[in-house]
């Protein structure tokens, strides 16, 4: 039968593609470099099974779902939402279009097309070729979105990048000079757990030699429940202090520098790249050869500055405090469209994407 035939109303489509994405959430930051997938099994308007994208090399959210079903033989007449085309080729697990197919799935419901080259409509193809009716494009742009790391790896051969800072509201990221080898504070506490939360989020958190030098971070996940992102850190001359945080090889770190490479271990790599050209550019390529999905810069002003003026970046949260300084360090300048402000607590936060 034709799929437009189905009683499920298109609305009906929307609220089950809705329901992939809200579950695909609870995978984020821990299936990369696979992205974070949601499905739902639906039978007679009732969802029978659904699940996301286990950790990587384990299950993907189809094979979640459908061995959610306790009985197998109702999968025969339900019909498969998923946020993101079903796998068609053999990776760490099995392809998902062979399981849906196997099972005799009638209906398959898709919101966006992978378009990793290995897949890239073929899951389409192979379904449809095994009697499948598929559906492709229902809430695309809010699948888009929500796989959005993954695509910009894809599509663009790159991270997804996020700049995060906090200014004061007179325009201010840092005072000029300050006592002590530790932060500053802009935003509140509530901001700055909401940070850790993103930090677990995202594969990679990156700052340059003058943040390491002056504030000592540690840049984990103290304050939220996750996986430390692997830090990336910009030391041109190798300047960082030997008992920095940042290099104590408690979490995977990547050090670019323009010295002679130096012996790397597991938790500790040197990579070289000239200072002088494009940095922003070099790093995404070498990011790029460690599968990072995404990275969130934290500072400061040039290293933020510098993917800017690249016009490498995605995604820009800024937090707005309600104090100020007489002078520092002026915030970054930056052009995007501002998508979305909020209130954490007295502080505001703006969210910007690049256009």
């Amino acid at each position: 039968m034709l799929f437009f035939t189905l009683v499920l109303s298109h609305l009906n489509h929307e609220k089950y593609i809705a329901r992939c994405l809200q579950i695909a959430k609870n995978g984020i930051g821990t299936t990369r470099p696979n992205p974070s997938v949601g499905a739902v099994l639906v039978l007679n308007n009732e969802i029978i099974g659904e699940g996301f994208t286990s950790p990587y090399g384990e299950s993907h959210a189809e094979v979640n779902a459908i061995n959610a079903v306790h009985d197998k033989t109702r999968l025969k007449e339900a019909t498969m939402y998923v946020s993101l085309e079903p796998c068609s080729h053999y990776g760490k697990t099995p392809p998902c279009a062979d399981l849906i197919a196997k099972h005799q799935i009638k209906n398959v419901v898709i919101g966006a097309v992978d378009t990793n080259s290995l897949v890239a409509g073929k899951g389409i193809e192979k379904l449809r070729k095994a009697g499948c009716n598929v559906m492709v494009g229902v809430l695309a742009a809010e699948c888009k979105k929500h796989h959005k790391r993954f695509f910009t790896v894809q599509d663009k051969n790159r991270p997804f990048i996020i700049l995060k800072w906090a200014e004061t509201s007179n325009g201010f990221i840092a005072p000029l000079t300050k006592e002590e080898s530790k932060p500053v504070w802009i935003s509140n506490t509530y901001s700055q757990q909401l940070v850790h939360k993103w930090r677990a989020e995202e594969h990679a958190i990156l700052v340059g030699t003058k943040t390491v030098i002056v504030d000592n971070p540690t840049l984990n996940v103290r304050s939220w429940t996750g996986n430390n992102p692997i830090r990336i850190v910009l030391d041109r001359g190798l300047r960082i202090q030997k008992e920095a945080h940042v290099i104590d090889k408690t979490i995977k770190t990547i050090v670019f520098t323009e010295l002679e490479k130096r012996a790397s271990s597991e938790y500790l790599i040197f990579e070289q790249i000239d200072f002088s050209l494009n940095v922003a550019k070099q790093v995404c390529e070498v990011l790029q050869k460690y599968q990072i999905q995404s990275v969130i810069i934290e500072g400061g002003l040039q290293t933020i500055q510098s993917f800017i003026d690249a016009n490498l970046w995605d995604e820009a949260r800024v937090f707005v405090g309600e104090n100020e300084f007489e002078d520092g360090v002026k915030a970054p300048v930056i052009s995007g469209n501002l998508i979305e402000e909020l209130k954490v607590k007295n502080d505001r936060l703006k969210i910007l994407v690049n256009d």
